[in-house]
């Protein structure tokens, strides 16, 4: 019986065991070979968790597989190779939980998990956790999964000593959160572990009091700084981890909302196939860890250990069970994720439009908006577009939807200069992440934004004809290059004998992006033809922009946005605040007073309350006021001056809940953009822009929204109300001639309604002086009323010379006695007419403005129509600009080439062109040779000096900067700095600082090569016939040398230096003529004029013609005369010329008092004012 006995449980034994031979066989395989490469494995896992947190997914894979493993191998550790850490680290099980708790799915966030609880696992080996983690969705996960411990605090808290010292005592998580670069030190002691033993209790001490330490205790900090700038002393201390949500990420957790929604039981199913495979996989995990434990505890003969049998047998069972769970799952799984699939465009746009929203954050920092706000949007476009029976047509309708709302949302926020760039760049992401015919290549994206820029035209194809600007023949260049498949041929099309014509006629023509482009246009899709106008008539870039938009996004994206106040009031509650930011003229107190009467509501309090020093309190009363009333409004104005009770107002948002306020309260903010600004509070807030519209007649009726009636019956002398009018028009023309960037102004004043409010006043109390009967009081002081405006109420802000001489034109121009005549017009013409109204109504008036045109001809302004042009052109290169600035630097580069690559081919083919730096011992030598004593000759060694350190310094950042990327030097900061500047085609902060601005860089270093060559031919050949006066860092220190050198020559005539001027004449001759320098003196040349031409044949200033780029002026003739001298006639003058126009020369087209030159007399028929209004100057560089 025994015997049996023991052969049944021997049968049984076997049986039991039979199903789990092979898979033991097999893992047992499987743990020898892990364990030859376990110390590898471990290291590389530890390398991971100490090193990679602070970096994204690509640089973290990067590190781990080309620089931990290839140091591993070197040293001839075993390692697996292309480890992944995540199933090295942790298991299905722990991920499903982490997922449960609210942990996102993608790999990037279980790394991170992994990082942060073996962190928290050991608090005396371990760093506290520093996460950067801008979504929070980090911060969720963390709040999940710490429930029952957590307590979430941040530095700003006044308890916040005392939630830390609980939580060390207790054993319990700390949360901070909202920390900023610089932390609090009241934390130091914690970071650093200072913790001491005091008989059996383990204390740290904090702000010299000790406190009772427990080893549970956890800590954990958070900011949403999406990228800080963190001292290496806190790497040191914490474990920086970044939790920025991944695209795949995001998109991920998109496609499980949007399957929730539109089929939720496929969702359910999901999360109970999820749960089940989880509870499975533990319950198989607990038969074997049972089995095993049993097996290594059993004594004696297996076969009589009843209960190990028994095990086995129901282990058998359950695994058997369990399998075949596990088999259907899988199934179920597949098709789940097949059914899921389906709505992945839908996930997929949400990701990209998001990642869009936070680009725009680095745009300007009041851009920023949250992940929950996005979330909301996404949910509202499932839930309120169109249903469909066809699910293809159900997924158009919520993306068409989503887009739409998005633009809106996102889009009423921006200011106007950054609308056309947020669509444009929406358009090209859409395309660019497109996983069908319509992608756009990235070569394609980044020839849009560098075109030419890292070109330089003395490498490249000669261009064919004259009229093709050097900048746009570069531009043709790249695109051939970076887009080969549609413009390889281009150049050779241009070129092509007898096309000359052709392209001259389509680059002369309007409206060049809505008209055929010669012999290509049938290949040309919208965005070939937008990249086309870039290249060559940047001017209509952005109109050839928005007709890309509206063909990828609808016509709608590209009109102007109406900002629909009464829905914005619609859809917020009073803890989600409005908030308007404010810029030049821009003023929404009507908007919000008006909406607030036909709600009926109260505004807190009456006109709102102006931030301020001293403010704080009152401002939260009216909070308060507002939360717990029947729905007033509190109305905080210009709150970038209180901005410590910003942070104050978002604790007490968050803190707040929604059933404990009023239904109807709202709080509104109105702020000019701050860089401080509490990122909380923009993130919870919804924020609008109400930026007046341009144009003079719009600036007009804003001013006359200022009086009324009893201020136009205020005086009954009859120049009253045209000066009142005038005074209107000249604000309104200042204001708008902004626009036109240096052409207009130097420099871009902030001119505001106080300036027209001085200058009213002013006007008032002169009239009161000269009394209110014309005919026995006083005339009116029109050289008075001029001054006062143009050097007093405006004056003040004015900083640069040249722009007060503007001002003081314009009132000249618009305000003298001409303007009481009733036929009198500010300008007419273009089928455009500025007048003065002559109606006693204030009613009238405005009814007059009506006749003004919506859109300003520059001519009104006083400037040609090519300022409109230059206006468009520096439109675009700002927008293009802007969008550069903006793209993460991991993207490729032309050609599919990393970076890296991209910045290398630059390198060496920089370093291959550049000359050798100059022995100064050697110039010395050779400047004796010519008279190196003459003060010229002394100016050319201290430019060669400049120029030196120039070229030395290109050649050791191009040198270091190959190293690094090969990895042989620490990139350092300069080098980085160096290198994402190369990439984007521009030139380093650090060259610029010992050269000058340029804004490509194909254009800089053509113009180092051409500098070198003028200096260098200078010392080893001799002083050059005429002189490159853009080629020198200190022009004004070239004439000086020439008054000097005038000066000594006339020694006999007992001349000084400081009684000599400058004089200057235009020659007939172009510089390749000159072959010999004058007798006295020296020619210039490379002097382009921006608002002007000249006349050669008759030697004077004329308009330019239509579309004309500035043009180089003939040689002029520089000398030095004594100063009466300089102000006669020359002989042999065309007597008729009488008027001379003062032309000031600048270095770069930034014009201020830094940049000025000298001023060059012009000959002109018009009176000088005409020439100021028109903007006219000489550049030394017109990029």
């Amino acid at each position: 019986m025994a015997t049996k006995k023991r052969m049944d449980a021997a049968n049984g034994l076997i049986d039991a065991l039979s199903g789990e031979r092979e898979r033991w066989t097999q893992q047992s395989n499987e743990f020898i070979e892990r364990i030859k490469k376990l110390v590898g494995d471990v290291a590389l896992s530890c390398a991971f968790i100490s090193y990679c947190g602070p970096f994204n997914a690509s640089f973290r894979h990067t590190l781990l597989n080309e620089h931990f493993y290839q140091m591993c191998t070197k040293l001839k550790i075993p390692v697996t190779e292309n480890i992944s850490v995540v199933k090295f680290l942790t298991t299905d099980s722990q991920i499903t939980d982490w997922q449960i708790e609210g942990l996102p799915s993608d790999d990037h966030s279980v790394q991170n998990a992994i990082m942060i609880t073996s962190n928290l696992s050991n608090v005396k080996t371990g760093k506290f956790p520093l996460i950067i983690d801008p979504q929070g969705q980090g911060l969720k996960w963390l709040r999940s999964k710490y429930a029952n411990e957590v307590k979430v605090s941040q530095f700003s808290d006044k308890r916040f000593g005392d939630h830390l010292a609980a939580q060390l005592r207790d054993g319990n998580t700390l949360i901070v959160e909202n920390c900023v670069e610089e932390l609090d030190p009241i934390v130091d002691p914690v970071l650093d572990k200072a913790i001491v033993k005091q008989g059996r209790a383990m204390v740290i001490v904090i702000n010299d009091k000790p406190h009772d330490f427990d080893d549970n205790f956890k800590m954990v900090l958070t900011t949403r700084l999406p990228n800080p700038l963190f001292t290496p002393e806190l790497f040191a201390k914490a474990l920086v981890i970044d939790m920025t949500v991944t695209m795949g990420g995001l998109e991920q957790q998109l496609l499980g909302q949007v399957i929730g929604k539109e089929k939720a039981e496929l969702e359910e199913e999901r999360a109970k196939l999820i749960e089940e495979v989880n509870n499975n996989e533990k319950r198989l995990k607990e038969y074997e860890d049972r089995l095993l434990a049993q097996l290594a505890a059993s004594k004696g003969n297996l076969i009589d250990d009843d209960e190990l049998i028994a095990t086995l047998a129901d282990a058998k069972k359950a695994s058997a069970e369990i399998k075949e769970k596990l088999a259907v799952a899988v199934e179920t799984r597949k098709r789940i994720t097949s059914a899921s699939e389906e709505y992945r465009p839908v996930a997929l746009r949400g990701s990209v439009l998001y990642f869009l929203i936070v680009d725009m954050s680095n745009v300007s920092n009041m851009y920023e908006t949250s992940l929950p706000q996005f979330l909301r949007l996404f949910n509202d476009s499932i839930k309120l577009s169109e249903k469909a029976q066809l699910t293809a047509k159900r997924i158009s309708n919520i993306i068409s939807l989503m887009t739409k709302i998005v633009f809106e949302y996102i889009t009423r926020g921006l200011f106007s200069e950054h609308r056309l760039l947020f669509v444009l760049t929406m358009a090209c992401k859409i395309r660019l992440n497109a996983r069908d015919s319509t992608k756009l290549s990235m070569e394609s994206f980044q020839t849009l934004l560098k075109a030419g820029a890292a070109l330089s035209i003395g490498e490249c194809r000669a261009k064919p004809y004259s009229w093709v600007p050097d900048k746009a023949w570069l531009n043709i260049m790249a695109i051939s290059e970076g887009v080969p498949k549609t413009f390889k041929m281009l150049p050779d099309i241009i070129a092509r004998q007898g096309n000359e014509k052709l392209w001259r006629d389509w680059y002369d023509i309007e409206a060049p992006e809505n008209t055929l482009v010669p012999e290509i246009d049938d290949k040309l899709d919208s965005f070939d033809r937008m990249l086309l106008v870039r290249s060559l008539r940047e001017d209509r870039a952005m109109l050839a922009a928005l007709n890309y938009v509206a063909d990828v996004l609808g016509k709608e994206f590209a009109e102007p946005l109406q900002l629909d106040f009464e829905q914005v009031i619609d859809s917020t509650t009073g803890l989600t605040p409005i908030i308007f930011l404010l810029s030049q003229g821009s003023d929404p107190s009507a908007l919000i007073e008006s909406s607030a009467k036909r709600r009926k509501k109260q505004i807190i309090p009456q006109g709102g309350i102006s931030m301020g020093q001293g403010q704080e309190q009152a401002a939260m009363d009216a909070v308060n006021v507002s939360f717990q009333g029947s729905g007033e409004w509190a109305l905080l104005q210009n709150c970038h001056l209180g901005l410590g009770f910003l942070a104050d107002l978002e604790d007490v948002l968050v803190k707040t809940n929604l059933e404990d306020i009023g239904e109807e309260a709202r709080i509104l903010i109105t702020s000019e953009p701050h860089k401080k600004f509490p990122i909380g509070l923009l993130q919870i807030s919804i924020k609008l822009t109400n930026e007046p519209p341009p144009g003079v007649k719009a600036g007009i009726k804003r001013s006359y929204g200022w009086f009324n009636q009893e201020m136009l019956d205020s005086y009954r002398r009859p120049e009253w109300k045209p000066m009142l009018f005038t005074q209107c028009f000249i604000h309104s023309n200042v204001v708008e001639r902004r626009k036109f960037g240096p052409i207009g102004f130097c420099i871009p004043y902030e001119f505001n309604q106080g300036d027209w409010q001085a200058s009213v006043q002013f006007l008032q109390n002169h009239m009161t002086a000269v009394g209110d009967d014309a005919k026995k009081g006083s005339p009116v002081s029109w050289i008075t009323v001029r001054y006062m405006i143009a050097e007093i109420q405006y004056g003040g802000r004015i900083t640069d010379n040249k722009d007060r001489v503007m001002f003081n034109t314009i009132c000249e121009v618009a305000m003298n006695d001409k303007i009481l005549n009733p036929d009198h017009r500010f300008y007419q013409g273009q089928g455009a007419t500025y007048g003065i109204p002559v109606a006693e109504e204030y009613v009238k008036h405005k009814e007059y403005l009506e006749s003004y045109p919506e859109v300003d001809p520059p001519e009104v302004f006083g400037l040609h129509a090519n300022a409109d042009i230059i206006y468009r052109t520096r439109q675009s290169q700002q927008t293009l600009g802007t969008i550069l600035e903006i793209q993460p630097r991991g993207a490729g580069g032309g050609g599919g080439k990393s970076p890296d690559e991209v910045v290398v081919e630059m390198a060496n083919d920089f370093l291959k062109r550049l000359p050798a730096e100059w022995r100064l011992d050697i110039v010395r030598d050779l400047l004796r040779k010519i008279n190196a004593t003459l003060p010229l000759n002394i100016f050319c060694r201290q430019e060669i000096e400049r120029l030196n350190v120039c070229v030395k310094l290109i050649r050791t950042t191009l040198k270091d900067l190959k190293l690094a990327i090969a990895g042989v030097v620490v990139m350092s900061a300069p080098l980085q700095e160096a290198k994402e500047n190369l990439f984007d085609a521009r030139v380093p902060p650090r060259w610029v600082a010992v050269s000058w601005p340029s804004p490509t860089m194909g254009l800089w270093f053509e113009e180092v090569l051409t500098r070198y060559k003028q200096l260098d031919t200078w010392t080893k050949e001799d002083r050059p016939p005429k002189f490159w006066l853009t080629g020198f860092y200190n022009p004004q220190g070239f004439l000086t040398s020439v008054r000097q050198e005038v000066t000594r020559g006339h020694k006999a005539e007992n001349w000084a230096l400081d009684d000599v001027v400058l004089k200057t004449e235009v020659q007939k001759f172009e510089k390749g003529e000159v072959d010999r320098p004058p007798s006295e003196g020296v020619y210039i040349f490379g002097l382009y004029l921006e608002g002007a031409g000249w006349d050669k044949a008759r030697q004077r200033l004329k308009d330019p013609l239509p579309k004309e780029p500035p043009r180089e002026l003939p040689v002029l003739y520089v000398t030095a005369v004594q100063m009466d001298d300089g102000k006669k006639q020359p002989a042999g003058r065309n007597k008729q010329v009488v008027n001379k126009f003062d032309c000031p020369v600048y270095k770069y087209p930034r014009r201020n008092d830094i940049n000025w030159v000298f001023d060059v007399q012009l000959n002109c028929e018009e009176e000088k004012h005409f020439w100021q209004l028109r903007g006219a100057c000489l550049l030394c560089s017109v990029d």
